[in-house]
């Protein structure tokens, strides 16, 4: 059974006051009290976890981040009657907070393509895509420029004209006369 290491058992200095007088330490769970309720309550706790949570690993990852953030509040803990109170509570939102992050991991998981293509389509689509490539080198270098700007690279046909300096005209023929020839070399090659 795991237990928490106290820093110290000894009691600390006396606190003193602006004007220099001693000040009572404030009361709280003593770190003996929560070494004590850890020994005496960690398996209910643990079982506390197992409830809300499924598997063991993530239920004493919580009852022991409880007990450290008990242990590091324990001056908040007015009454130690409540310490055990205290614990059970933090178990609980540690759980809901694991739950938590569990769900939103569940919704953010990649869900596959329900119409995926298989390699060999992939395959194809390769193929296809390397005789495009083959077709557009033997295309002339303004049609080529053209047809990139415009379908590669998604402008519109102003946009491609003040790209390459050219009348709106002279890309619409560009574009017209490459796709064409594009639809040539394609066919030729089936």
């Amino acid at each position: 059974m795991p237990v928490i290491a106290p820093w110290s058992t000894t009691r600390p200095a006396p606190l003193l006051s602006r004007a220099g007088t001693e000040e009572a330490p404030v009361a709280g769970t003593t770190v003996d009290h929560l070494t004590e309720t850890y020994r005496a309550h960690y398996r209910s706790l643990l079982g506390l976890a197992a409830l809300l949570l499924d598997d063991t690993a993530s239920c004493e990852d919580v009852v022991q981040e409880a007990f450290i953030r008990v242990h590091s509040a324990r001056k908040r803990v007015r009454d130690p009657e409540k310490t055990l109170a205290y614990l059970r509570q933090t178990v609980v939102n540690l759980s809901r907070s694991a739950l938590r992050r569990r769900i939103l991991g569940l919704k953010l998981l990649n869900k596959p393509m329900p119409d995926m293509a298989s390699a060999e389509e992939g395959a194809y689509e390769q193929l296809e895509r390397d005789e495009l490539i083959r077709a557009m080198r033997g295309l002339q270098r303004r049609q080529r420029e053209v047809l990139v700007l415009r379908y590669f690279a998604d402008m519109t046909e102003a946009q491609v004209a003040e790209t390459l300096g050219l009348s709106l005209g002279s890309v619409k023929a560009y574009g017209s006369r490459g796709i064409a020839a594009l639809r040539v070399a394609m066919e030729a090659t089936k």
